[in-house]
């Protein structure tokens, strides 16, 4: 099944070929692939390997491992082309990637696939990572930030200690199985340190809820410019990303909610994003709350790279 199929290290030069069959990589959805238009960056940087298969002489898929820190590796933009499925090139790939992942010292692989994706779900149970955690994307508005914080019957601090503790006790920790939006590669994620809210803090970016005890906290993690052409403009949206939200209810969600609006329209930001766990109650709690929420949730699934 394999017969045919090499991998080696990402070229520069194999950018055509990758470029025409991810050009279109979900014809069913909406927007395109974002792999040709950062191809040449992407592959570049140290802690990172971009493995690509060929079959007689031909670009037939590709994927990447990063290393997020000494133990946790992040795979990502598996893509085959189509002209070569069914020949086990995400296997050789991934088989490739797990092996690197090793001897970089990484004891576990993540990868994340959006919900919608059957066929990535698939692929990747297949390869034998295993379901870790789901995710929603939840967008607080900084237009509608309230000016007026001292009206709020709750406080908002950067004590990460206060942090730090509520998420180790925390309902969101144990859904995301300790998981936040990784402060370095965007769209992956690794385990929340104490460390990350210590430079959140440092950075004027931890926000803590308080009210006869913490109640809830979020953090900033990246700002950058994403070209929209909405409405026929090639407008620049400025972003700014908050690696995890959690609380305790819907009133603390909502003074949460308020001191991330009042961040980013402080920073001059268009829109937020920001990473929450999938399940009912704060789903709904976002609703409650009138925040816009993404329309499915995202799976985060791992594979134990020590068996």
């Amino acid at each position: 099944m394999h017969a045919g199929v090499e991998v080696r290290e990402a070229r520069h030069d194999d950018y055509d070929e990758i470029a025409a069959f991810t050009q279109d990589t979900w014809p069913e959805r909406d927007g395109g692939d974002y792999i040709p238009d950062i191809y040449h960056d992407w592959i570049d940087g140290e802690d990172k390997r971009t493995a690509v298969a060929v079959v007689d002489g031909e670009v037939a898929g590709l994927a990447q491992a990063v290393m997020l820190s000494d133990w946790e590796a992040w795979n990502q933009g598996m893509r085959v082309n189509p002209e070569f499925r069914g020949r086990g090139v995400s296997v050789k790939v991934s088989e490739d990637l797990f092996e690197w992942a090793r001897e970089q010292g990484a004891t576990i692989a993540r990868n994340m696939v959006f919900s919608w994706n059957a066929a990535g779900l698939g692929q990747s149970r297949a390869m034998g990572y295993d379901p870790v955690t789901e995710f929603r994307w939840v967008h607080p508005d900084p237009a509608s930030a309230d000016a007026d914080a001292s009206a709020s019957a709750f406080d908002v601090t950067a004590d990460p200690r206060a942090a730090w503790r509520y998420w180790t006790d925390s309902e969101a920790r144990d859904h995301l199985r300790g998981l936040a939006l990784d402060p370095d590669e965007s769209w992956a994620l690794s385990e929340l340190t104490r460390d990350d809210l210590r430079t959140a803090a440092d950075e004027d970016g931890l926000f803590v809820v308080q009210n006869d005890g913490t109640r809830g906290f979020a953090h900033r993690v990246r700002e950058y410019e994403r070209d929209s052409d909405a409405n026929g403009t090639d407008e620049s949206v400025q972003w700014i990303e908050y690696g995890v939200g959690a609380w305790a209810d819907a009133e603390s969600a909502d003074a949460l909610f308020d001191a991330i609006a009042r961040d980013a329209a402080d920073r001059g930001a268009d829109r937020t994003r920001v990473l929450v766990p999938e399940t009912t109650r704060v789903v709904s709690d976002a609703a409650l709350c009138r925040v816009e929420i993404a329309d499915e949730p995202d799976f985060v699934l791992g594979a134990d790279l020590t068996a």
